[in-house]
């Protein structure tokens, strides 16, 4: 292995050529089988004058394996060993400069550089690589051009410096691989393709041909990484066709083997099929079963990164909860933080329920959850009827130390506000100690949640942060919930006037819903007519509700043709327009609207309605006709309304949306959901006569059933929250000191942007 001849021996070694030879086979074995510790030992213990050979290959060792304590150590020994002259020697300082780089230790790693007497492309190129794995892009950048005017790059100095600069650089450097024709080395290619992968901008149109696929393109010698990373290019933009064919092509027509990488960025390019329509989903699920089975055939499956992202996208393609949880099943014994938080972000969006057993299950297993996994386990307790399961996550974060995160607070203040307790999420608001643009946003967004504008402007008085577009959004929303017609005016004036803040489309969503609320129809339009882009189906949906209340019927047909233009799958256009013709008398117009919306395969939401009674959710749906005590809850609500009458509670028949009689259309009414609901738990709640009744509902609650619960708070004393698709309503009982607190009547079937 080595020529003796060129090796220096102490005077006392001369003749034990034979136990040098075995010292040195012995440290190469160590190194070979990445044993560091020992081969230094062996190292450090001998009498042998070492070469600049042994030295190299050590620091090589200690750069591979991260070990910059072993390697400064190695560094002190060959200056006290060789008074310096060690590094006299190109190849040994090549290799220090390369371990203190791998190491993260770059400001030594450039002090060396820099006492350097003679460099090569192989010291500016380990400089160049450390810079650009510890993300240091203006340095990288600098290295690189300096080492310009010095020597001519090689295929890694190029691929180093491209996989951190941005796009602006990144085209200079492949404007220069081009002159020098390392653009025709695969390895730089790949390299390209990343960058310009990475540096995509999404503000290009979707059709506009991608930089790295013309790469891609031209590129003679493709490797498997190659067609990697043009995958991975096509899944960043969000090109899930393209992704899929080059798969297809990649294993077809190529004939080339996919690795573990492969197969992550196919599937993740699954996820951005939802907006494209149910023929797409269809072919991609099929195309999905497919790659699986692959999967399975090469056991890339038994990897926890595969299976996880499989789930990912079979989620995301509408397979069934007792499927995906089967697949779940597979991944026993294999789970880390990681995947366990995917499972619990797919369950929180569709089941929230099964998030939190995943999540018990979790800590369980001795995993300890990191802010990530808080943060999503909270993102699922928003979305249930009760704060129980936010208290007992919060008291989770508290046990492990994240009381002071930012992150999780803010997470923790829509958690609460979501679930109903604005008192708690004011105590976390008030608890952060660096409160960011996300904390103010999210505190004045849960006020207009639960209809206090007031509070809301007080606390946009009070940031000590820079307000942005979402702000602006919240407090809109807040000031159409409760009516505040000047102050949200004033708000919207002030926003792009005082702040520099142009409006978008949300901003004038939420002006055209304020003035439509507060019957000023002919503002609304102009305000839509003046708007500097398209108007999307909030604002018309908007519209069409204003028209409804204030009965401007020519111009909520207007309105509902241009909501079925957008969005023709979505029934609100023609339930408001079927409403406005029932009120105005004329049922035929009613009905063949309902037809048509029929043969369109348009379906209403149903009305669905949640009230928690111990630890059990239980659901209602309009009519109850499946509901198991149905004919108790049916007569304790008739009982109920008669009482309710005696107040002056009205029934609200006009919404009713046929030509029934009055006794049908007072049925009907008296069915919906969180009606039935409040019954329910009017009765089991009997034994806590103090506490809040909290009823969830999935839609808009109508303006009948508002009254309703406003009387119905009166009558039982109690305080009634209901949480509609859209915000929440107070009811409290009349009371000489804070007089009836309710909140605002709606707009019935409303539509928001939230």
């Amino acid at each position: 292995m080595f020529n003796l001849r060129h090796l220096r021996f102490s005077p006392a070694f001369t003749s034990s050529a034979s136990a040098y030879l075995n010292f040195h086979e012995n440290l190469s074995l160590c190194l070979t089988k990445g044993h560091l510790d020992e081969a230094l030992t062996l190292f450090y213990t001998s009498n042998f004058s070492h070469t600049q050979q042994t030295y190299a290959d050590l620091l090589h060792a200690c750069a591979r394996h991260g070990c910059l304590s072993q390697g400064q150590a190695l560094h002190h020994h060959m200056l006290n060993t060789h008074n310096r002259n060690g590094l006299q020697n190109l190849y040994v300082t090549n290799h220090l400069i390369n371990m203190y780089a791998k190491c993260g230790c770059l400001e030594y790693a450039r002090k060396v550089f820099d006492e350097m007497g003679e460099r090569n492309i192989v010291s500016w190129t380990a400089l160049i690589s450390g810079y650009s794995q510890f993300d240091r892009r203006e340095e990288s950048c600098g290295m690189f051009s300096e080492m310009l005017a010095d020597c001519r790059p090689n295929e890694f100095a190029y691929a180093s410096v491209l996989s951190c600069c941005d796009c602006e650089f990144g085209k200079q450097v492949h404007g220069h691989s081009l002159k020098t024709c390392f653009d025709a080395y695969t390895y730089v290619a790949n390299a390209l393709i990343t960058m310009y992968s990475k540096n995509d901008d999404k503000s290009v149109c979707k059709d506009e041909p991608l930089e790295a696929w013309m790469v891609f393109k031209f590129l003679k010698f493709r490797n498997l990484v190659t067609w990697n990373s043009m995958i991975a290019a096509f899944q960043t933009r969000g090109k899930w066709e393209e992704a899929v064919n080059l798969f297809l092509t990649m294993r077809h027509d190529c004939n080339i083997s996919f690795d573990r990488a492969t197969l992550l960025s196919v599937f993740s390019s699954l996820l951005m099929v939802r907006d494209d329509g149910d023929d797409a989903i269809a072919e991609c699920l099929k195309f999905c079963s497919q790659v699986h089975c692959l999967a399975i055939k090469t056991w890339f499956i038994s990897e926890i990164e595969v299976i996880t992202t499989l789930i990912k996208a079979y989620a995301d393609l509408g397979v069934e909860i007792p499927d995906l949880y089967s697949l779940f099943l597979e991944t026993r014994g294999r789970r880390d933080i990681v995947s366990w938080t995917a499972f619990i972000t797919i369950f929180a969006e569709r089941v929230p329920e099964e998030s939190l057993r995943f999540f018990s299950e979790l800590c369980q297993e001795g995993l300890i959850p990191d802010r990530h996994t808080y943060s999503i386990v909270l993102k699922a307790c928003a979305g249930l009827v009760t704060n129980r399961p936010t208290l007992a996550i919060h008291s989770q974060i508290l046990k492990h130390g994240f009381e002071n995160d930012t992150v999780l607070a803010n997470t923790l203040i829509h958690a609460y506000g979501r679930s109903g307790s604005l008192i708690e999420s004011v105590k976390v608001f008030d608890t952060i100690l660096n409160k960011d643009i996300v904390s103010w946003n999210s505190m004045i967004k849960i006020y207009g949640l639960h209809g206090q504008p007031r509070n809301a402007l007080k606390c946009f008085a009070e940031m000590n942060v820079a307000p942005d577009a979402t702000t602006f959004v919240a407090l809109l929303s807040a000031c159409s919930h409760a009516g505040l017609v000047e102050e949200g005016t004033k708000v919207f004036e002030t926003m792009s006037k005082t702040y520099g803040i142009v409006h978008q489309i949300d901003h004038y969503a939420c002006m055209v819903d304020i003035l439509g609320r507060s019957g000023r129809i002919l503002d609304a339009q102009k305000l839509i007519n003046e708007m500097p882009m398209e108007p999307d189906s909030v604002i018309w949906s908007s519209m069409l509700a204003a028209c409804r209340k204030h009965g401007e019927t020519d111009l909520a047909e207007l309105a509902a043709t241009k909501l079925q233009d957008l969005d023709p799958k979505n029934s609100l256009g023609y339930v408001l327009m079927s409403n406005i013709h029932c009120l105005a008398g004329t049922f035929d117009e009613s009905v063949d609207i309902r037809n048509q919306m029929e043969g369109f395969g348009v379906k209403k939401n149903r009305g669905l309605s949640w009230t928690e009674i111990g630890t059990r959710v239980h659901e209602f749906a309009a009519g109850g006709v499946h509901h198991p005590q149905r004919e108790v809850i049916f007569t304790d609500l008739e009982e109920l309304v008669k009482e309710l009458k005696g107040l002056g509670y009205v029934p609200e028949t006009n919404l009713a949306m046929r030509d029934v009689e009055e006794e049908d259309k007072n049925r009907e009414l008296s069915h919906h959901s969180e009606k039935l609901a409040f019954v329910f738990a009017l009765k089991h709640h009997e034994s806590n006569p103090f506490s809040a009744i909290r009823i969830v509902k999935n839609i808009r609650i109508c303006v009948d059933c508002h009254n309703f619960m406003k009387f119905a708070s009166e009558l039982v004393g109690r305080e009634i929250i209901v949480r509609d698709s859209n915000r929440f309503h107070h009811f409290k009982e009349r009371d000489q000191h804070l007089g009836m607190q309710i909140g605002t009547v709606p707009t019935p079937y409303q539509g928001y942007r939230h």
